[in-house]
């Protein structure tokens, strides 16, 4: 329920899986903007980072083959328990993988078969069931809420849609990013309800825009009285057969075969296995499990008009404006961002043990899917670098000769403390820069600073067929940025040292 739109996070399309990890937003759970868990892609180019030493590097561009090498070090670096990632192009699944385990317990590989809790990304599963009754004549998007839950906070002023889009400004039962004492006993979802949709608004109904779980719990029920079925049975019947999700499931109970189990990395320790929300917190703001095969399967549905009637998808892909005449970057369940001139489509989604993230391109029809089983590892940096290579928008670092651009930093920054420097190794206009005059003002200030702890390399990419690397030198008692650009013949162009 969550949302990590970190993920969203550059992407920002939009996610969440039930109700945690507001980062997120449109593409999470919570709130649409950035994190592992709620957010999704908008989307900014994303370089690769530096590789750990001794494996492999994000390839430049998509390679399948390359980009299993470095998931499957990426999984074993970050401590992900399991994963699955399924990339779709041009309608061709070019890479179906799986690495790690099911669970802790059990130690049973993750497979092409296993379901992942996808948290919010079932938002747009439950618009998409609004939208078949709808197509049925048994409700309509634009009806009140009022018709179907009269004594409702402004029942008579919101909408259904309202609901699915996150306008309503009803308080969000999930906004933390952990279990809170609430969620370990089980609620009944008509008294969740009560709780949280019968008090004061956050904010005037569509004037803002603010992740909220409570209204999709709504709008879940909603969907169960007119369609006069249980929600997992609707969407059993109308959605995941259309799309062919054969692994898909509403609130499965826990350990049912097949099901990959959570886990929780607390303050930088091992994984370990975490229970799930109660029973009825979750409901129709997380409670789908998927394999990411299902997902892919149900991102080419989707767009290919296989769900849903063409109004019905416009209705789900637009995004809202508010009242002010700004866009949401959100539609019913799901969020609208434009990325390298491409229209995506994209949620995330975390719930307790467990981040996914689900983007589609629906020119092309291309898509990225990363489910895990693990709380922690920043998955979420790894779905956004895939997501850019789809789309074409990673950034290509130039190859550069001699040494990581850490340690290049390191020995000039300790030249200039010296006084000296080895103008060799610089390019003409920067040794200009740096005269022996700027050059001898500086030194007693970076000796003052003394020996750095280390230094780091917060950012790679390219500008001017340059590489640029972003660094932090970590001292004692306080931080120093610089810039370094470098040739690819090896020869630094700029070096500076700037404050934190």
């Amino acid at each position: 329920m969550r949302v990590p739109f970190s993920a969203l996070v550059a992407i920002a399309l939009s996610s969440v899986a039930c109700a945690h990890r507001s980062t997120a937003g449109p593409t999470g759970l919570a709130t649409p903007a950035a994190t592992d868990h709620g957010s999704e892609p908008g989307a900014t180019s994303v370089a690769a980072p530096t590789p750990l030493a001794g494996t492999p590097g994000l390839p430049a561009v998509l390679d399948p083959a390359a980009i299993d090498a470095y998931m499957a070090a990426q999984v074993k670096a970050r401590e992900i328990v399991g994963a699955s990632v399924v990339i779709v192009k041009d309608g061709e699944t070019v890479l179906d993988r799986n690495y790690g385990v099911t669970s802790l317990t059990s130690g049973d590989p993750v497979t092409s078969d296993t379901a992942f809790a996808i948290g919010s990304i079932s938002k747009q599963f439950v618009c998409a069931a609004a939208l078949l009754l709808e197509e049925d004549r048994k409700l309509s998007l634009d009806d009140k809420v009022g018709k179907y839950y009269p004594d409702l906070t402004r029942a008579s002023d919101i909408t259904l849609l309202d609901l699915g889009s996150h306008l309503a400004g009803y308080p969000d039962f999930y906004p933390l990013d952990f279990v809170d004492r609430r969620m370990h006993t089980p609620i009944d979802p008509d008294e969740l309800i009560r709780r949280y949709a019968t008090g004061k608004l956050d904010f005037e109904p569509r004037t803002r825009w603010s992740y909220s779980n409570t209204g999709f719990v709504v709008l879940g029920r909603v969907i169960e009285k007119v369609g006069g079925q249980p929600l997992p049975e609707f969407l059993r019947k109308r959605v995941f057969a259309k799309a062919g999700m054969k692994h898909a499931s509403f609130s499965p109970k826990p350990g049912t075969k097949g099901l990959a189990a959570g886990h929780l990395s607390f303050a930088l320790g091992k994984p370990q296995p975490v229970a799930p929300e109660a029973e009825g917190w979750i409901h129709a703001a997380g409670a789908v499990y998927a394999s990411a095969g299902d997902v892919a399967r149900w991102n080419l549905a989707l767009v290919d008009g296989k769900v849903l009637g063409k109004k019905s998808m416009q209705k789900l892909a637009t995004a809202r404006t508010l009242a002010d005449g700004r866009s949401t970057d959100y539609g019913c369940g799901i969020g609208v961002r434009r990325m390298a001139g491409e229209t995506v489509l994209a949620h995330t989604g975390a719930v307790s043990g467990f981040a996914a993230f689900n983007a589609v391109v629906p020119r092309t029809r291309s898509a990225v899917v990363l489910l895990v089983n693990t709380e922690g590892g920043s998955p979420g940096e790894l779905y956004q670098q895939l997501l850019g290579l789809v789309v074409g928008t990673a950034t290509t670092v130039p190859d550069v000769q001699g040494p990581p651009a850490n340690e290049v930093g390191l020995a000039l920054f300790r030249q200039m403390q010296r006084g000296e420097l080895d103008r060799t190794a610089l390019g003409e206009e920067l040794s200009a820069y740096i005269d022996d005059a700027r050059l001898q003002e500086a030194a007693p200030r970076l000796r003052a600073l003394g020996e750095p702890k280390s230094v780091e390399i917060a950012e790679r990419r390219e500008r001017g067929g340059m590489e640029v690397a972003s660094l932090r030198f970590v001292f004692a008692d306080r931080t120093v940025k610089a810039m370094l650009y470098r040739t690819p013949d090896g020869k630094v162009q700029e070096f500076l040292l700037l404050h934190d």
